[in-house]
């Protein structure tokens, strides 16, 4: 129950052992790669282009940054999760002037905010932000966020690897320029793959470059005109693709998907924050994971070592800023179901009893309670 990889499913599974094809040289594996590009933007709401890149996520957020870079350009790193400040490091990978605009991480951007701060500087070529910051579990409002870099002509990147259908995502409506999502969250198909999708004026930035990118795995200009051409610039990895399209076959045959995600996320929060422990958002609580402080006087190594020896269930410590301060219950994809966070909950209250922590509410009852109720 980590914040990803997430649990599989079966039929996942069974897809990536299909006989497979050579993906160079099969012009069928054009059209099922094409197809599969096509579900995937219907599924998040867009008409722009769609790829799927062999590489786990961390490959879409560079080869956004590496395909827009171009050495002098000042890029706007709206800094309010760990993942958001992460962006910095790409930008100035491939030369670029990261200006790194530090917020609270207990709370989402809120848009008045981000208006207030682009009328006093907006001489960016696009900024970047995250969707879902996992760390901390914090969703910022890109549908509002956006439009309003937009506004100021300012190329929009979104980091949404853990957003993507765990929370509503329309790219579209939000004008988001470039994408990213990942294969192992809320999607629950095997680490590997990115899904990126591109705006019209992302890739019109891409060709009015001076100079090239200066990448060419990471170069997104490369899949362009992937079936005009019936070229890949490099073999794509064809299971895993295979799976990742029935996972996207599991989300879009079902309705409850992202209603499932939100009230196991609140049932979750108001569980934990019942029994007495405290959550580490104010605001802006993502679907995806729940993360609250480690109790006082203990320690999150034991914690998360007792749940794992004791009772064979893994959940997650942080790093960076909020290493050693927080635990993270992930319950996106195949793990947002109610069984599993009934069991994950009682366990937990188990654990933290052990190490000394008293309860205020039985957590499993507590959640049972709160679904029975939002069904």
């Amino acid at each position: 129950m980590t914040p990803g990889p997430t649990q599989v499913a079966d039929n996942v599974y069974r897809a990536r052992s299909l006989r497979t094809t050579n993906p160079d040289l099969d012009p069928t594996f054009y059209d099922f790669y094409r197809d599969t590009c096509h579900l995937f933007g219907k599924l998040i709401h867009t008409k722009n282009a769609c790829f799927i890149l062999g590489g786990e996520g961390i490959l879409g957020l560079e080869a956004a940054c590496a395909s827009l870079t171009e050495p002098g350009d000042r890029v706007l790193v709206i800094d309010n999760g760990i993942f958001g400040k992460g962006f910095a490091d790409f930008v100035s990978m491939y030369q670029g002037d990261p200006v790194t605009w530090s917020l609270d991480y207990h709370n989402p951007l809120a848009p008045e905010v981000l208006r207030d701060y682009l009328e006093k500087d907006h001489a960016f070529k696009y900024a970047t932000l995250v969707h879902s910051d996992t760390p901390s579990g914090l969703l910022n409002p890109v549908e509002a966020l956006c439009p309003i870099l937009k506004e100021y002509g300012i190329l929009t990147v979104v980091d949404s690897v853990t957003g993507m259908f765990a929370d509503e995502l329309d790219v579209d409506r939000a004008q988001i320029d470039i994408v990213c999502g990942g294969s192992q969250k809320a999607l629950s198909a095997p680490p590997g793959l990115t899904l990126v999708a591109v705006s019209e004026d992302a890739f019109a930035a891409m060709h009015q470059r001076k100079e090239p990118i200066r990448s060419f795995y990471a170069n997104l200009l490369t899949f362009e005109t992937y079936y005009e051409d019936q070229w890949f610039p490099y073999t794509m990895p064809v299971s895993d693709i295979m799976g990742l399209r029935q996972a996207l076959e599991n989300v879009a045959s079902d309705p409850e998907h992202l209603k499932r995600h939100a009230v196991i996320a609140a049932a979750t929060r108001k569980a934990l924050t019942d029994a007495g422990l405290t959550l580490y958002l104010e605001s802006g609580f993502a679907s995806s994971v729940t993360v609250f402080y480690v109790p006082e006087g203990m320690k999150a190594q034991d914690i998360l070592d007792t749940m794992v020896k004791e009772h064979h269930i893994m959940i997650a410590g942080c790093f960076d800023v909020l290493a050693g301060k927080v635990i993270r219950i992930g319950h996106m994809g195949n793990n947002a179901n109610e069984a599993d966070m009934t069991v994950t909950l009682a366990a937990l209250d188990k654990t933290l009893q052990s190490l000394g922590f008293t309860g205020k509410a039985d957590m499993a009852e507590g959640f049972t309670s709160y679904m029975n109720a939002h069904k």
